[in-house]
Protein backbone atom coordinates (compact mmCIF):
# COMPACT_ATOMS: atom_id res chain seq x y z
CA UNK A 1 0.00 0.00 0.00
CA UNK A 2 1.40 3.39 -0.94
CA UNK A 3 1.92 5.68 1.89
CA UNK A 4 -0.79 8.47 2.30
CA UNK A 5 0.73 12.11 1.70
CA UNK A 6 1.26 14.02 4.29
CA UNK A 7 -0.77 17.14 5.69
CA UNK A 8 1.37 19.95 4.37
CA UNK A 9 2.38 17.31 1.30
CA UNK A 10 -1.46 17.54 0.65
CA UNK A 11 -1.91 21.04 0.95
CA UNK A 12 0.86 21.65 -1.66
CA UNK A 13 -0.61 19.39 -3.90
CA UNK A 14 -3.86 21.15 -3.86
CA UNK A 15 -1.94 24.82 -4.21
CA UNK A 16 0.22 23.38 -7.18
CA UNK A 17 -2.70 22.05 -8.99
CA UNK A 18 -4.72 25.68 -8.21
CA UNK A 19 -1.55 26.95 -10.32
CA UNK A 20 -2.10 24.67 -13.13
CA UNK A 21 -6.04 25.12 -13.51
CA UNK A 22 -5.46 29.00 -13.09
CA UNK A 23 -2.87 29.09 -15.42
CA UNK A 24 -5.41 27.63 -18.17
CA UNK A 25 -8.12 30.30 -16.99
CA UNK A 26 -5.22 32.48 -17.55
CA UNK A 27 -4.08 31.30 -21.45
CA UNK A 28 -0.90 30.87 -20.32
CA UNK A 29 -0.59 27.04 -20.96
CA UNK A 30 0.81 25.70 -24.33
CA UNK A 31 -1.39 23.09 -25.67
CA UNK A 32 -0.75 19.74 -23.34
CA UNK A 33 2.58 21.37 -22.48
CA UNK A 34 4.87 23.20 -20.03
CA UNK A 35 5.21 22.11 -16.30
CA UNK A 36 4.88 23.07 -12.46
CA UNK A 37 6.72 21.66 -9.80
CA UNK A 38 7.05 21.69 -5.53
CA UNK A 39 9.64 20.44 -3.18
CA UNK A 40 8.42 17.77 -0.47
CA UNK A 41 11.31 17.30 0.82
CA UNK A 42 13.63 19.42 3.33
CA UNK A 43 16.79 19.28 0.84
CA UNK A 44 14.28 20.03 -2.39
CA UNK A 45 15.22 16.71 -4.36
CA UNK A 46 11.62 15.06 -4.04
CA UNK A 47 9.14 16.82 -5.86
CA UNK A 48 5.76 17.39 -7.04
CA UNK A 49 5.08 17.49 -10.83
CA UNK A 50 2.46 17.54 -13.53
CA UNK A 51 1.53 14.36 -15.59
CA UNK A 52 2.86 14.24 -18.61
CA UNK A 53 0.68 15.82 -21.47
CA UNK A 54 -2.75 16.11 -19.20
CA UNK A 55 -4.05 18.89 -19.93
CA UNK A 56 -3.80 22.00 -17.02
CA UNK A 57 -7.45 22.12 -16.92
CA UNK A 58 -8.21 19.17 -15.86
CA UNK A 59 -5.72 17.96 -13.39
CA UNK A 60 -6.24 16.87 -9.76
CA UNK A 61 -4.29 17.05 -7.13
CA UNK A 62 -4.07 13.48 -6.28
CA UNK A 63 -2.44 13.18 -10.08
CA UNK A 64 0.75 14.85 -9.58
CA UNK A 65 3.67 12.73 -9.69
CA UNK A 66 5.83 12.53 -6.82
CA UNK A 67 9.66 11.93 -8.33
CA UNK A 68 13.14 12.26 -6.75
CA UNK A 69 15.79 14.54 -8.93
CA UNK A 70 18.38 12.28 -7.91
CA UNK A 71 16.67 9.03 -9.34
CA UNK A 72 17.46 8.94 -13.42
CA UNK A 73 15.25 5.85 -13.60
CA UNK A 74 12.37 7.95 -12.95
CA UNK A 75 12.14 8.45 -16.71
CA UNK A 76 12.13 4.71 -17.40
CA UNK A 77 8.46 4.21 -15.27
CA UNK A 78 5.35 4.08 -17.10
CA UNK A 79 4.05 7.23 -15.61
CA UNK A 80 6.94 9.03 -16.52
CA UNK A 81 6.78 12.54 -16.90
CA UNK A 82 7.44 15.27 -19.95
CA UNK A 83 11.27 14.71 -20.24
CA UNK A 84 11.49 18.41 -20.49
CA UNK A 85 10.03 18.58 -17.15
CA UNK A 86 12.40 15.98 -15.81
CA UNK A 87 15.52 18.15 -17.22
CA UNK A 88 14.62 21.20 -16.43
CA UNK A 89 12.39 20.82 -13.30
CA UNK A 90 14.89 17.96 -11.72
CA UNK A 91 18.17 20.53 -12.50
CA UNK A 92 16.16 23.01 -10.27
CA UNK A 93 15.23 21.02 -7.47
CA UNK A 94 18.97 19.78 -7.26
CA UNK A 95 20.45 23.39 -7.36
CA UNK A 96 17.86 25.53 -5.85
CA UNK A 97 16.72 23.88 -2.37
CA UNK A 98 15.01 27.71 -1.16
CA UNK A 99 13.38 27.51 -4.63
CA UNK A 100 10.06 25.15 -3.27
CA UNK A 101 7.29 25.70 -6.34
CA UNK A 102 8.59 26.36 -10.21
CA UNK A 103 6.91 27.16 -12.59
CA UNK A 104 7.81 26.89 -16.27
CA UNK A 105 5.21 28.32 -19.00
CA UNK A 106 5.05 30.01 -22.70
CA UNK A 107 3.01 33.02 -21.92
CA UNK A 108 1.78 34.75 -24.93
CA UNK A 109 2.98 38.08 -24.01
CA UNK A 110 6.17 36.92 -22.21
CA UNK A 111 7.05 34.79 -25.23
CA UNK A 112 6.71 37.50 -27.79
CA UNK A 113 9.05 39.55 -25.25
CA UNK A 114 11.25 36.23 -25.25
CA UNK A 115 11.24 36.19 -29.27
CA UNK A 116 13.06 40.18 -29.38
CA UNK A 117 16.79 40.74 -29.17
CA UNK A 118 16.23 42.54 -26.59
CA UNK A 119 13.45 40.90 -24.31
CA UNK A 120 13.76 43.33 -21.17
CA UNK A 121 11.32 44.24 -19.35
CA UNK A 122 11.70 48.14 -19.09
CA UNK A 123 9.98 50.44 -16.01
CA UNK A 124 7.63 51.99 -17.94
CA UNK A 125 4.35 52.02 -15.67
CA UNK A 126 4.35 50.15 -11.53
CA UNK A 127 3.75 46.34 -12.26
CA UNK A 128 6.76 46.92 -14.93
CA UNK A 129 9.04 48.67 -12.63
CA UNK A 130 8.40 45.80 -9.95
CA UNK A 131 10.86 43.91 -12.05
CA UNK A 132 13.67 46.59 -12.20
CA UNK A 133 17.13 44.54 -11.34
CA UNK A 134 14.86 42.14 -9.82
CA UNK A 135 14.06 39.61 -13.39
CA UNK A 136 16.91 36.99 -14.91
CA UNK A 137 17.42 36.80 -18.16
CA UNK A 138 18.87 33.57 -20.35
CA UNK A 139 19.71 34.10 -23.67
CA UNK A 140 21.54 30.98 -24.54
CA UNK A 141 18.58 28.93 -25.23
CA UNK A 142 19.55 25.61 -26.53
CA UNK A 143 16.77 23.54 -28.22
CA UNK A 144 14.00 21.90 -26.77
CA UNK A 145 14.91 20.99 -23.39
CA UNK A 146 16.22 17.49 -23.71
CA UNK A 147 19.45 17.64 -22.59
CA UNK A 148 20.58 17.77 -19.00
CA UNK A 149 22.62 20.56 -19.97
CA UNK A 150 19.69 23.13 -20.71
CA UNK A 151 18.50 22.23 -17.59
CA UNK A 152 21.53 23.09 -15.40
CA UNK A 153 22.41 26.26 -17.35
CA UNK A 154 18.78 27.66 -17.29
CA UNK A 155 19.09 26.86 -12.81
CA UNK A 156 22.22 28.53 -13.22
CA UNK A 157 20.75 31.37 -14.66
CA UNK A 158 18.38 32.66 -11.85
CA UNK A 159 21.36 33.98 -9.65
CA UNK A 160 19.69 35.62 -6.68
CA UNK A 161 16.29 36.60 -8.82
CA UNK A 162 12.84 34.60 -8.54
CA UNK A 163 12.44 34.43 -12.30
CA UNK A 164 14.39 34.27 -15.42
CA UNK A 165 12.46 35.08 -18.58
CA UNK A 166 14.37 32.79 -20.97
CA UNK A 167 15.06 34.16 -24.56
CA UNK A 168 13.72 32.20 -27.76
CA UNK A 169 11.78 30.15 -24.79
CA UNK A 170 9.83 31.50 -22.28
CA UNK A 171 9.74 32.13 -18.79
CA UNK A 172 10.05 30.27 -15.12
CA UNK A 173 9.28 32.05 -11.58
CA UNK A 174 10.29 30.27 -8.39
CA UNK A 175 8.80 31.22 -5.08
CA UNK A 176 9.15 29.66 -1.32
CA UNK A 177 5.27 28.77 -1.84
CA UNK A 178 2.76 28.50 -4.59
CA UNK A 179 1.42 31.48 -3.61
CA UNK A 180 4.61 33.56 -4.55
CA UNK A 181 5.46 31.83 -7.43
CA UNK A 182 2.10 32.70 -9.62
CA UNK A 183 1.42 35.94 -8.14
CA UNK A 184 5.34 36.84 -9.52
CA UNK A 185 3.83 34.87 -12.91
CA UNK A 186 0.96 36.73 -13.20
CA UNK A 187 2.56 40.17 -12.69
CA UNK A 188 5.11 39.28 -15.01
CA UNK A 189 2.93 38.31 -17.99
CA UNK A 190 0.71 41.90 -17.41
CA UNK A 191 4.41 43.53 -16.94
CA UNK A 192 5.16 41.43 -21.10
CA UNK A 193 1.51 42.72 -22.48
CA UNK A 194 2.02 46.24 -20.70
CA UNK A 195 5.56 46.12 -22.81
CA UNK A 196 4.22 44.72 -26.23
CA UNK A 197 1.46 46.63 -26.07
CA UNK A 198 3.00 50.15 -25.71
CA UNK A 199 5.66 48.81 -28.24
CA UNK A 200 2.74 48.46 -30.57
CA UNK A 201 1.92 52.62 -30.31
CA UNK A 202 5.14 52.78 -32.26
CA UNK A 203 5.90 55.71 -29.92
CA UNK A 204 9.08 56.13 -27.38
CA UNK A 205 8.84 54.71 -24.20
CA UNK A 206 8.73 56.16 -21.18
CA UNK A 207 11.39 54.38 -19.01
CA UNK A 208 12.13 55.76 -15.63
CA UNK A 209 14.99 56.87 -14.30
CA UNK A 210 16.83 54.07 -11.82
CA UNK A 211 16.40 55.69 -8.80
CA UNK A 212 12.79 55.97 -9.25
CA UNK A 213 12.10 52.52 -10.82
CA UNK A 214 13.95 51.13 -7.86
CA UNK A 215 12.07 53.52 -5.35
CA UNK A 216 9.04 51.72 -7.07
CA UNK A 217 10.14 48.53 -7.16
CA UNK A 218 10.77 48.39 -3.32
CA UNK A 219 7.07 49.79 -2.71
CA UNK A 220 6.08 46.15 -3.80
CA UNK A 221 8.18 44.52 -1.34
CA UNK A 222 6.60 46.61 1.68
CA UNK A 223 3.48 43.96 2.57
CA UNK A 224 4.36 41.06 0.47
CA UNK A 225 1.14 39.38 2.30
CA UNK A 226 -1.05 40.66 -0.60
CA UNK A 227 0.59 37.47 -2.92
CA UNK A 228 -0.62 35.47 -0.65
CA UNK A 229 -4.10 36.91 -0.57
CA UNK A 230 -4.18 37.18 -4.04
CA UNK A 231 -3.63 33.40 -4.51
CA UNK A 232 -5.92 32.75 -1.69
CA UNK A 233 -8.68 34.78 -3.56
CA UNK A 234 -8.15 33.13 -6.98
CA UNK A 235 -8.46 29.24 -5.02
CA UNK A 236 -11.92 30.97 -3.67
CA UNK A 237 -12.84 31.17 -7.25
CA UNK A 238 -11.86 27.49 -7.96
CA UNK A 239 -13.29 26.44 -5.01
CA UNK A 240 -16.93 27.76 -6.37
CA UNK A 241 -16.60 26.57 -10.28
CA UNK A 242 -13.94 23.63 -10.00
CA UNK A 243 -13.81 21.81 -6.69
CA UNK A 244 -12.98 18.89 -8.11
CA UNK A 245 -8.88 19.93 -8.24
CA UNK A 246 -8.32 19.42 -5.02
CA UNK A 247 -9.23 15.70 -5.14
Amino acid sequence: MLDQPRADETQLRIDLTACLRLAARNDWHEAVANHFSAAVSDDGRRFLVNPRWVHFSTVRASDLLAVDADDPSTMDRPDAPDPTAWTIHAALHRALPQARVALHLHPPYLTALAGLKDPRIKPIDQVTARFHNRLAYDLDFGGIAHDASEGDRIARSFGNHAAVLMGNHGVTTLGATAAEAYDTMYHLERAARTMVLAYSTGQPLAVMPDDLAEETARGWEVDPTERTAHFEQMKRILDAEEPEYRQ
